[in-house]
């Protein structure tokens, strides 16, 4: 049975895919964006793991997104496929370059990367 703290920590985590969800549909963001971000300040896991669980909770979202706009006729599924394995060449670069650097680090890098995003996006 979970207590209080434990029933705490699982509303937090439904409101954080709640959050990931609504924008990955609206925005198409969700993992990252969303989900890293608040597993970092409500959950206060390290950014490694925010990251890995981000990556193993989309999973989920993106079967569900797909069958949903792929049914409306929004997904082009030629460039999905070729965005899709040249992401899988960023994730084992970027796994490389995870384990070489600290969790304040990758944090703070993100940090910068959302900031640069808000600025342009602001500008355009």
């Amino acid at each position: 049975m979970v207590g209080p703290a434990g029933r705490d920590r699982l509303w937090r985590l439904g409101v954080i895919g709640l959050a990931a969800g609504f924008f990955s549909t609206v925005f198409g963001v969700g993992g990252g964006i969303v989900m890293v971000p608040l597993l970092l300040s409500l959950m206060r896991y390290e950014a490694k793991a925010a990251a890995a669980t981000s990556l193993a909770a989309i999973i989920f979202t993106s079967i569900a997104g797909t069958i949903a706009h792929g049914a409306f006729g929004n997904v082009h599924w030629d460039r999905a496929a070729f965005l899709g394995v040249s992401a899988v060449g960023g994730l084992l670069i970027g796994l490389q370059v995870s384990r070489r650097v600290s969790n304040r680090t990758i944090t703070l890098a993100f940090a910068v990367f959302l900031v640069g995003v808000a600025v342009r996006l602001v500008l355009e």
